[in-house]
This record gives C-alpha cells, structure tokens and sequence, in this order.
C-alpha cells in the first residue's frame, strides 16, 4: 500500500486533505505591502510633522531616535518594572477571579444573578471615576490601588467570554452525555470546557488590553509612578521625541503580551485555528 499523496496546499487528515488555516497576522507581515503602508505613514507623518512645527508633535524620525534612547535608559526600563508589577498581580487575579465565575454564572441560575447586578455595574461605569475612592480608601501611592484598579478594568472582559463561551456549547451534546450517565464533572471536563475554551481565551486577550490601559490611567490620574510619571515628566519638560518613544514602548509591550497569549491559546486551544476563510 503506497503512502496517501500530500502537498504542499493542506495538510493530510484521515479524511483527505485539510486545508490550511488562515492567518491574518501572518499574510500581514508577509505582505510586502504592510511595509510599503508603515513607510508612506511614517513619510506623511515626518512631511507634516516639519512642517507644522507643534511643540508635542515630534517628526517620525524624532519619534524613533526617543525610542532608542530610552532603551537605552535605565530608568526607563525601573519604571516600566514598577508598572508591571501592578499589571501582572492585576490580570493574574482577573484571570483567577473572572473565569470561575463567567463559568459558573452560565451554568448555574443563582451564581449569575449575583454576579449579574455587579458586572453590569463595572461594565457602565467610567473607571476613572473610581479613583478618587481608590485614593480615599488604599492610599495614595499604594500598589494595593494600582492592583484593584487593573482587576477592575479586567475583570469584566473575562467574566463575560467565559460565560458566553459556556452558553455557545451545543445544549444537545450536553443531553446526550447526561442521558449515556455523565456526571456534572463528566459534563465540564469533557463538553463544557473545551467548547468553552476558545471564548476563555479570547477573553484573556481583550481583558490583557484593558489591564495595560488600567496601569497607564492610574500612573497618569492617580500617581506618577513607573510609565504614567514618565510620560508625565516628559510632557511637562516637552520632550515630545520621548514622549512618543514612552507610548511606542507601550504599544510595543502591549503586543508583545496578546502575541504571548496567542502562542499559549494554540497549544491548549490548537482546533480554534484549523478554520479555513472562503469566499
């Protein structure tokens, strides 16, 4: 029996030739017109720039030459250490904290309707009306605040794609488990959480955005530590080459950390992107 043909437009399965996933991330950075596009933004942006001549509007060149010098800057990277430390402890309880409860709030009436009232409640209000509070009631330099308000932005995300993720499982296969004799544990481990686990992930990686901007508003509103006193400081002495560096920093961590979420979601989620896009 010779060996089934494969080539190099799918991949073999058992049951013929799979098509390859879709990558949009991917196509982009292979794209030579994505380059093409950052150089005709990063042109238009120099022209205007030199020619406007606004004191916190630096050229992309300037920009750019910011950004190595603050690498280059010790203190740069101790305040985005201080900033982190919020950051992580934050979405980490987010994450603990937030799933569980998306969990159990879509599977069981009474956990949703006390969860319910306080998520709507997180999800409306303005959080940077909360800090204030967070001053009043922690202190004014406290990494206790820093945290709360990191879980606070988070949490919310992660609670609802866990609780979506649960309710987009197909109700019959959980009948027909229950009617061969599965068990709620049975039912979790086996149906409810790997049809869950792609929305749990999604969630993960939109609660990590809103963790990043929750870090940033409380150095800026609250207290000027790590990252928000950097860009404090350089905009009262307008540098605004290190300014912009500041926030490319950010931009760039930022990606960095979902890019980190994505290669974790592959290995415990991996059938999430054997998707093929058509037309």
């Amino acid at each position: 029996m010779g060996s089934a043909p494969s080539n190099r437009s799918g991949t073999l399965t058992g049951g013929g030739i799979r098509p390859p996933s879709f990558s949009l991330r991917a196509y982009a950075l292979g794209s030579a017109w994505t380059y093409r596009l950052i150089t005709l933004i990063g042109t238009i942006w120099e022209v205007l720039a030199s020619r406007a001549k606004l004191l916190l509007v630096p050229t992309f060149t300037g920009t750019l030459r910011g950004v190595v010098q603050l690498i280059g800057d010790p203190r740069v990277w101790k305040a985005f250490l201080i900033s982190n430390q919020s950051l992580v402890v934050g979405f980490v309880v987010a994450v603990a904290l937030g799933i569980p409860l998306g969990l159990a709030a879509a599977r069981y009436r009474r956990v949703e309707g006390f969860v319910d009232p306080y998520l709507s409640i997180l999800l409306v209000t303005p959080m940077a009306a909360l800090i204030p509070i967070l001053i009043m009631a922690l202190g004014i330099d406290s990494l206790a605040s820093r945290i709360f308000l990191v879980v606070v932005f988070a949490i919310p995300v992660v609670i609802v794609n866990s609780r979506a993720g649960v309710r987009q499982v197909d109700p019959g296969l959980i009948e027909m488990a229950t009617s061969f004799g599965a068990g709620e544990r049975e039912v979790w481990r086996k149906i409810l959480l790997p049809g869950a686990l792609p929305a749990i992930m999604t969630g993960i990686r939109l609660g990590l955005g809103r963790a990043v901007t929750g870090m940033v508003i409380i150095e800026l509103l609250m207290v000027a530590a790590g990252i928000g006193g950097l860009i404090l400081n350089y905009q009262g002495r307008f540098e605004a080459g290190l300014l912009y560096g500041v926030i490319v920093l950010v931009v760039l961590e930022a990606l960095a950390l979902v890019s980190l979420v994505r290669i974790i979601e592959r290995r415990v989620a991996p059938w999430t992107h054997d998707t093929v896009l058509r037309e």
